[in-house]
């Protein structure tokens, strides 16, 4: 395993939606013992010993959980039915995004219209930006990147080069996907502002980055000078570090996970290209017919 890199617990998101992995196609990873151990033989024994018991107390309840397991399928039909039905999303509201306000690249008048909702703390953003190489190996093959051996294509690779091929526009905004991104995504709006997003966002989404923001970070403002330094070759410090200490965009973070919401948003990364939806950290291949049909190639 590379070093650096270590398996992280993909929390839930209680402020604005459902835990992450239920929106991206990553296994679970999980490790297991390669011989039994004493304290499993332990297990066994007492669970041995209370099958007796518990075998005398399931059939004691047998009448009353047929009725249980009837009001459990009542409340998950009545859960299923409740399920907010998605708003269809226009591409006039898309087009709104491409405004001086937000971190964005082309314009609304293109063709193709990508927008990225992330979080430079999320793993599986960080897998999207085709930065961490090493993150995206650990993750499995099939994350494991085409440069890397794999066949994964990492989305945000493949649209920054049609933007600069100029046939296509492309915006990224905020939302919590893993809940240590705020300070480094105002750091991307900071460097946005002086021409320099793509190298801030590069070295923010590489492995070491990654380790940066979720383990020293963390959105702590007294960690501001830890940001600004890892950053000192890409940006200039003297306005990171003004802008951050400032909180110039704090505000910019607030609005942008309210915008999210309203296009489709349930976890990160969230893709759309013009109106259609692609969530989680997709292979940049089941985008490409998308793509393809709104450019008109």
């Amino acid at each position: 395993m590379p070093k650096n890199v270590r398996p992280q617990k993909v929390k839930e998101d209680t402020e604005f939606g459902p835990k992450e992995e239920q929106y991206t196609s990553a296994p679970r990873y999980y490790s297991t013992p390669s011989q039994p151990s004493q304290l499993l033989i332990i297990i066994l024994v007492v669970m041995s010993f209370l099958a007796g018991y518990l075998l005398a107390k399931v059939r004691s309840y047998e009448g009353n959980g047929a009725k249980v397991a009837n009001q459990q399928t009542t409340d998950i039909q009545q859960q299923q039915v409740q399920q907010p039905t998605p708003v269809p999303i226009s591409l006039d509201r898309i087009k709104k995004f491409f405004g001086d306000e937000y971190m964005h690249f082309g314009d609304a008048n293109s063709k193709v219209l990508f927008v990225e909702v992330s979080d430079p703390s999320c793993p599986y953003c960080h897998v999207a930006g085709g930065q961490n190489p090493e993150l995206a190996k650990q993750m499995g093959p099939t994350f494991q990147y085409d440069t890397d051996g794999g066949t994964y294509r990492p989305p945000v690779t493949e649209m920054r080069k049609l933007v600069d091929e100029g046939k296509a526009s492309y915006v990224q905004i905020y939302a919590n996907g893993h809940g240590n991104g705020e300070l480094a995504t105002q750091a991307l709006y900071c460097a946005f502002e002086k021409g320099s997003y793509w190298e801030v966002h590069d070295k923010l989404m590489s492995n070491a980055g990654y380790t940066l923001i979720n383990d020293q970070v963390q959105n702590n403002k007294a960690n501001i000078p830890a940001l600004v330094e890892f950053l000192a070759d890409v940006t200039d410090s003297s306005n990171l570090q003004s802008c951050l200490e400032s909180e110039k965009y704090k505000d910019n973070i607030a609005r942008d996970s309210q915008d999210a919401l309203s296009i489709g948003y349930q976890g990160t990364p969230h893709f759309i290209i013009n109106t259609t939806i692609y969530g989680g950290a997709q292979n940049y291949s089941a985008m490409e017919g998308e793509v393809n049909k709104a450019s008109g190639g």
